[in-house]
């Protein structure tokens, strides 16, 4: 059985609990109430079917929302939302007309519920804040499906977003399940471009002038090679460290956000192989051996 399947079985049995609860504190419920009750076979068969046919509709919907691939984030956010919706939704109908099949008086438990409400609305105040806190950030446009974000250190792309939870992917395909409520402090790293970094060392004795006069060339030529990756050129920010055996240069490109390591790894290459073209070799640490004699 999947583990979604447990919790929504779980979640049922928790709604079912609590409606008896109210049902009996409110005197809905009662000795005369439970006489009342059918369950003979045509009532039964009456249930299954309407269980049945309820869980089909949710799943039939479900399946044509999983049809559609937007290439907005805000659609798949929705898409992802209904479909988290449908879930609950079909619940709490199987639950209402299943009890108004076996003779229980459906309204009536509605109209008394408010006598308990507080209470039950206090024990699931996490519930209800994740519900409320997933409904604004949609609106809000926070994050949405395909997002990659960053929360608590943990970053990866959305893959997910439910009435109470949000599924965060990272790149080994871990997934880290957020309540909605606990979603706080989140850089969206998909609002603007991001920045591949590359720091290139040289020897000390590189004529710098001279090569600093066909960086441009080169970073027209990288960019030449990789439009669909990088968005404008690369840039040469200029001089980044003196080390020890060398002479680091910095070097940046814009690119989205998923592929800010990927857009390192290109431009490493592709520098490394420009300057030799260049003739300019990256150094290696060297010891200088002096004897006496």
């Amino acid at each position: 059985m999947k583990k979604s399947t447990v919790i929504r079985l779980i979640v049922c049995a928790a709604v079912l609990a609590v409606g008896i609860t109210v049902g009996i504190l409110t005197g809905v419920l009662n000795a005369n109430t439970i006489q009342n009750l059918n369950f003979n076979p045509l009532v039964l068969l009456r249930l299954v079917i309407m269980i049945a046919g309820v869980i089909l509709v949710e799943a039939l919907v479900v399946f044509i929302l999983g049809l559609f691939h937007p290439e907005s984030h805000r659609a798949r956010s929705l898409i992802s939302l209904l479909s988290s919706f449908m879930k609950y939704l079909a619940g709490i109908v199987i639950i209402c007309w299943g009890l108004s099949i076996i003779g229980v008086n459906v309204s009536t438990i509605v109209a008394s519920v408010g006598i308990v409400a507080l209470v039950v609305g206090f024990s699931a105040e996490s519930l209800i804040a994740d519900v409320v806190t997933g409904a604004f950030m949609i609106f809000e446009n926070q994050y949405n499906v395909g997002d990659i974000v960053e929360v608590d250190n943990f970053r990866g792309t959305v893959s997910s977003i439910g009435i109470r939870t949000t599924c965060i992917t990272d790149p080994g395909d871990n997934v880290k399940i957020v309540n909605n409520s606990a979603m706080k402090n989140i850089l969206n790293r998909s609002d603007r471009l991001s920045r591949s970094i590359s720091d290139i060392a040289i020897p000390y004795g590189t004529d710098l002038e001279k090569l600093e006069a066909g960086i441009p060339g080169l970073m027209e030529e990288i960019y030449a090679a990789h439009p669909d990756m990088m968005k404008k050129p690369p840039v040469y920010l200029g001089v980044q460290a003196l080390a020890d055996s060398s002479v680091v240069l910095r070097f940046y490109v814009n690119v989205d956000e998923k592929d800010i390591y990927t857009g390192a790894r290109v431009l490493n290459h592709d520098l490394l192989l420009g300057f030799r073209k260049l003739g300019v070799e990256c150094p290696f640490p060297q010891v200088d051996v002096h004897n006496r004699d």
